[in-house]
């Protein structure tokens, strides 16, 4: 069986490097005196916190480090310039590889009895980063009110108008004191930020938003008008060179939903031959059209595994 070495001291070298650039994107925005020239530093902090995300993502799936309390460490100071909670994301995140393209995570369709409003408000959510600005609110809200995830009112109310019940089912089985510990580590390293960097609050959030709409952007272009099959409904997404590396080969997401413990710098092999590769601006603005009705016939089912069991099916790959 062919191994996949985790490209550690890649990572480490990747995220220092993001680390810095994104830190002086946030002063430079913060201090400029123009307009255009905080225009400009968000613009390039768009793209220097996407690797960050990207080796988050790496992290969540325990192919950051081989070693579980220095991957889960770091997973919790990557998360920390999302900003949101590394076991949240971890959790929600595993929930979307046993949820994807079922009834219960369908974002581009509309089934009969669902509203099209509603989705294609969803969808432009995710076209201008709103997508993204939901995390951090509910990073914040969980730091302040934990219980709030228990709540029927919550996970029947708020979460199912937002899409997020499922989400939320499965985040309320984690236990409150780690992952609320996580929240201030997140919340007390965006705080270093400001105290350390001088931040403004202006600088901050056009840098972020900038972020949030480079990021939300492609989280479901790599999935919509896929197949509605739990590993095969997903797109090897054709990205220019430049994308791809600051996204970590994160567009060859079908590679990476069939294989998830294959670390990112070996998905581009992963490929198979035969396997489509639209261009992402081709699914991007197929988008703006709004929700589409749902084709025919009943989806998939999502996979039975726990948490656990899961990683035990998927982690055949490394040590």
């Amino acid at each position: 069986m062919r191994s996949y070495p985790i490209p550690v001291a890649a990572n480490w070298l990747i995220a220092g490097a993001a680390i810095i650039a994104s830190c002086a994107c946030l002063w430079f925005a913060s201090h400029a005196h123009a307009w255009w020239w905080m225009l400009a530093a968000a613009v390039v902090f768009s793209s220097t916190n996407n690797p960050l995300f990207s080796l988050h993502h790496e992290a969540v799936h325990r192919v950051f480090n081989p070693n579980r309390r220095i991957n889960h460490a770091a997973g919790v100071l990557l998360a920390g310039f999302f900003p949101t909670i590394f076991s949240i994301q971890r959790i929600s995140h595993i929930g979307h590889h046993r949820r994807n393209r079922t009834d219960e995570e369908l974002y581009d369709y509309y089934l009969p009895h669902q509203s099209w409003w509603l989705k294609t408000y969803w969808i432009y959510c995710l076209l201008t980063g709103f997508y993204w600005a939901i995390i951090p609110v509910a990073a914040l809200l969980y730091v302040l009110c934990p219980w709030a995830f228990r709540s029927r009112w919550f996970q029947h109310g708020p979460a199912r108008w937002w899409g997020f019940e499922p989400f939320v089912a499965d985040i309320a089985k984690a236990p409150i004191a780690r992952v609320w510990l996580e929240g201030v580590c997140s919340l007390l390293l965006q705080a270093t930020l400001f105290w350390a960097l001088d931040l403004t609050w202006q600088g901050w959030l056009v840098c972020y938003w900038a972020f949030g709409l480079n990021w939300s952007s492609v989280q479901y272009s790599d999935h919509a008008g896929s197949p509605r099959d739990v590993i095969e409904g997903a797109w090897n997404l054709y990205f220019w060179p430049g994308a791809r590396w600051l996204f970590l080969n994160y567009n060859y997401h079908l590679a990476h939903h069939r294989e998830p413990q294959i670390p990112w710098i070996h998905l581009p092999n992963c490929v198979r031959p035969g396997d489509a590769q639209p261009s992402f601006w081709r699914i991007y603005l197929v988008l703006w059209r709004g929700a589409q009705k749902a084709p025919p016939g009943p989806g998939p089912q999502p996979l039975p595994y726990p948490l656990q069991e899961w990683e035990q099916q998927t982690s055949t790959r490394n040590p």
